[in-house]
């Protein structure tokens, strides 16, 4: 078990765990700061996580929720406030409805993350900060610190499992729930490239194409939030194409945009598209999370072989930033 020491200072209104892992520091970092490997931990084994969003990056957010084993679901979310990879990161952790809105009703809890490299591998300590005791109380009274201990007792399985942080870059596509899909892939580059890669049209009609024998010619970047943009794609031996066009809503470079995006002459509803850029040790994480009108538009999507498509795009990026991005 690598909780080592819990502390409750009721005059510091605190509560500490110190936890020691036989992992290196690097490691132990991007356990919690890649969505697919902290929710394999972050709730206790009868309330497993499932997060549908995680920024890593000072004003960011993150969402998850947790469901138990009869199909309830509990929902929180984080406001990330300082991030110094790979050493610490401090967040304001809220209970949450679906989409993410935080409970003000119910106390929120200030936790900073320290991470350091001991002789046997790393420690985490991790402070929670209250506002009053009555707030360290009620949640101490709704089983915060069993739920933290059971937990952290999964970490050390999801740091011995190398696959999950492995050279295997490939794009890989996770069900979330009955509309939402992520999509995972590690990049060889810096955010600043990868970004870039998905915001200047001469650099995009070079990689996002999909299967070979198709071009781009025409490649409408929004860059404001609000504008449109437009995409089409056509087959070399000149047969029909196809195009996607949406909104950008949200754009935080280099780390996060959001888009809509409808296929072009159809009427299928429109997905809501979350990019979310990473940096980890190997380069950029790269997560996709898409949100369908309902399972069978989801299925249909996924049954075309998007996450083959997506990779073969993937994989001709990280080829172009190991390029230099030359436009």
């Amino acid at each position: 078990m690598p909780v080592t020491s819990v502390e409750k200072d009721l005059d510091k209104l605190t509560i500490t765990i110190v936890a020691d892992f036989a992992a290196p520091l690097q490691r132990l970092w991007e356990a919690y700061t890649d969505p697919r490997q902290i929710e394999r931990f972050w709730g206790p084994p009868t309330y497993p996580a499932t997060f549908l969003r995680h920024d890593v990056v000072p004003g960011g957010r993150s969402v998850y929720k947790m469901t138990g084993t009869t199909g309830d679901e509990h929902y929180g979310c984080w406001e990330w406030s300082e991030v110094d990879a790979p050493g610490s990161f401090d967040v304001v952790d809220w209970f949450a409805d679906e989409s993410g809105v935080p409970n003000t009703d119910l106390p929120a809890t200030r936790m900073s993350f320290l991470f350091e490299a001991t002789d046997a591998g790393s420690r985490l300590t991790a402070v929670s900060r209250f506002a009053t005791l009555e707030q360290l109380e009620q949640l101490v009274e709704m089983g915060m610190l069993e739920g933290t201990r059971e937990a952290m007792t999964q970490i050390d399985t999801v740091l011995a499992d190398l696959a999950a942080f492995a050279a295997d870059r490939a794009a890989d596509a996770q069900l979330l729930s009955d509309t939402q899909v992520r999509v995972s892939r590690t990049i060889r580059g810096s955010v600043d490239d990868v970004w870039r890669a998905h915001n200047d049209a001469d650099l995009m009609k070079q990689w996002l194409l999909g299967p070979d024998g198709w071009t781009m010619p025409v490649c409408e970047v929004a860059t404001t939030v609000g504008d449109s943009y437009r995409y089409v794609w056509q087959p070399h031996d000149g047969g029909e194409g196809f195009g996607f066009t949406g909104e950008l809503l949200e754009s935080e470079p280099p780390h996060r945009a959001v888009t809509t995006e409808a296929m072009i002459g159809t009427d299928f509803p429109a997905t809501l598209n979350e990019l979310t850029l990473t940096p980890v040790e190997r380069g950029t994480l790269l997560t996709l999370v898409i949100t369908y009108a309902d399972a069978d538009q989801r299925d249909a999507v996924l049954a075309t072989g998007m996450a083959d498509g997506m990779e073969t795009s993937y994989a001709r990026l990280e080829h172009l930033i190991g390029h230099s991005v030359s436009a």
